[in-house]
């Protein structure tokens, strides 16, 4: 071995700081993106921001048009009686404890007891519950366990109804507790046999009562009506809204992909700085401006290349599934992002992050890019169907089956199989169903 200074040339792949922006800029939203370039006019005083006369005031013809896109439609009384969504977020939501102590001061009671409600008040979770164990709480005001529940009770008494429960149980029983209409079984059920009916031994339930299966039944229905997190109606965060990045328009049969940018403001390099940019003298500030100019080209740039790469990625997809578009009963054909990255010549990631949080004005409604991607399976003749389009005759089984007989998972692959041609495995059907928020066949039988 011996010391020596030798010469090697390689190459390597480094991502500046240029590029990891530029990815950022792509995966943003329109919203997202309005406020980084504000963010970055605070950080650069070379960069000059024009507000797109759209975004100043948003008019209601626009609101028009994104509802002319869509298949549903509306009778003149109905569009007449349909509020703007801007009206609601107008509307400031009260929180749960101020909805609380609004009530508090209508009701008759010492200076002592209201102090004591108010402190088990801003002991409640975010959805109602006491945080807390009521010992723990009692101990904190110096009370005993027997006027702690006093004081509990007292809570229990205001709106909404299941308020201060300690838990689920206790939740539930409260608000039947509340109904017009008494329910005796239905609070009998909820005491004494809340993990039987959770876990569905209807029938031990009902020899135990000497019910039959369809009272068990209608008492489950009835405490599907009820509110097991009471406290989430209220709140004071904002509404959020979604800005569509694209419009597909169908004229006949041509699909017509145009990109929506009207909240995200014009940019350029500021005029007042280019005596700045020419001095010679002043080496410092000349440097500082130059670098700031260079920052401004580069954003323009990244901009107009976003831009282009949405369009490419919307009319990929537009091109794909044209007979969804075009056609009340077409179905999402099988498209993945490679397929799309591949066909417009950019990597697989360029278009996940081209379609993550955005979305599209289209023939069939308000539509995310991502949901217009899907997996596929093959038939029995070699022809492809899309996961989306198996789950949607999924539903179309489930909703007329018998419900005194549900379909297992095995039955609704068998069926697929013989009105379709799909071959789908069971495991893959209840992956489907699970995604779909359907209950199992066990879950979903009746008794009537």
């Amino acid at each position: 071995m011996e010391f020596g200074l030798f010469q090697q040339q390689s190459t390597s792949l480094i991502m500046t700081q240029e590029l990891r922006q530029a990815i950022h800029l792509l995966q943003f939203s329109a919203t997202d993106l309005s406020t980084f370039i504000h963010e970055q006019a605070l950080e650069n005083p070379l960069l000059d921001v024009q507000e797109p006369p759209k975004a100043v005031e948003l008019g209601k013809r626009e609101r028009i048009e994104l509802h002319s896109y869509t298949s549903i439609s509306y009778s003149q009384s109905d569009q007449e009686e349909r509020q703007s969504p801007i009206d609601y977020a107008l509307v400031d939501r009260i929180s749960l404890n101020d909805h609380l102590l609004q009530q508090l001061q209508e009701i008759s009671l010492s200076r002592s007891e209201r102090e004591k409600v108010t402190y088990f008040i801003y002991s409640l979770r975010d959805d109602g519950y006491l945080s807390r164990s009521l010992e723990d709480v009692c101990d904190d005001l110096t009370i005993s366990r027997f006027e702690g529940e006093e004081i509990l009770h007292i809570l229990q008494r205001l709106e909404p109804a299941g308020v201060g429960a300690r838990n689920l149980q206790e939740c539930l029983l409260l608000q039947l507790q509340r109904l017009e209409t008494r329910h005796p079984l239905a609070e009998q059920v909820v005491m004494l046999y809340m993990d039987d009916l959770a876990k569905r031994k209807w029938r031990d339930i009902s020899t135990e009562l000497g019910v039959t299966l369809q009272d068990i039944q209608e008492v489950n229905d009835l405490i599907q009506t009820l509110d097991p997190r009471p406290g989430t109606q209220f709140g004071v965060e904002p509404i959020q809204f979604v800005t569509p990045e694209l419009r597909i328009i169908a004229d006949g049969s041509e699909l017509f992909v145009q990109l929506v940018d009207d909240i995200i403001p014009t940019i350029r390099l500021n005029r007042h700085y280019e005596q700045l940019l020419r001095n010679e003298r002043e080496v410092e500030a000349t440097h500082y401006a130059k670098q700031k100019a260079q920052q401004v080209q580069w954003l323009i740039r990244s901009i107009a290349q976003r831009k282009q790469t949405i369009i490419k990625v919307g009319e990929a997809i537009a091109r794909h599934q044209r007979e969804y578009f075009l056609t009340k009963n077409g179905v999402l054909k099988p498209l993945t992002l490679k397929e799309v990255a591949e066909e417009i010549g950019v990597h697989e990631s360029t278009v996940s992050r081209a379609t993550t949080n955005k979305y599209a004005e289209t023939p069939r409604g308000l539509l995310e890019l991502k949901s217009l991607f899907s997996s596929s399976v093959r038939n029995d003749i070699g022809e492809t169907t899309s996961s989306q389009t198996i789950k949607d005759w999924m539903k179309e089984l489930i909703a007329r089956e018998n419900k005194q007989k549900p379909l297992s998972d095995a039955k609704i692959v068998k069926s697929l199989q013989e009105e379709k041609g799909i071959v789908v495995s069971r495991r893959a059907i209840a992956k489907y169903r699970d995604e779909l928020g359907i209950p199992s066949s066990s879950k979903r039988k009746r008794f009537e």
